[in-house]
């Protein structure tokens, strides 16, 4: 026969529970805060691009954590909405290379002000150094 502290199990206490909830918590303020029509799978895209340059959709996928069905979706979106244009790859034509266009650079650069706020306002209630740990230790775990 088990004690009964053995049968002790806290939701609220459990890492992953409480990742959800953070993660809930960030994405209310997001949807709050950013552009309309800017979802946080089309801001990571659009954001990479920005980033990067053009990337093979399958990279694309691999370098903003989608898998090949959501990244397609979203390039299909984005590309839909005037942002991305999508073309063979020239080293492969078995690949589709996305690119941002001019639209697609003007709605980024219009956002990123407003997620560097998100950032800020989702790590309001910690010090700078929680949020400097807090992103450390994410990274970490990712």
């Amino acid at each position: 026969m088990s004690s009964g502290n053995d049968r002790v199990y806290r939701l609220d206490d459990q890492t992953g529970f409480l990742l959800r909830l953070a993660s809930q918590r960030h994405t209310a303020i997001f949807a709050e805060h950013m552009v309309p029509d800017l979802t946080p799978t089309r801001f990571s895209a659009l954001a990479k691009l920005y980033e990067k340059g053009s990337l093979s959709q399958n990279e694309l996928g691999r370098q903003t954590a989608m898998d090949i069905a959501t990244i397609k979706g979203v390039v299909d979106r984005l590309r839909d909405r005037g942002f991305v244009e999508t073309g063979p790859d020239p080293d492969d034509a078995r690949r589709q290379r996305v690119s941002l266009t001019k639209a697609g650079v003007d709605m980024i650069e219009r956002a990123l002000p407003l997620a560097k706020a998100i950032t800020e306002a989702t790590l309001e209630p910690l010090t700078d150094r929680e949020a400097q740990t807090l992103q450390r230790l994410l990274k970490k775990l990712c």
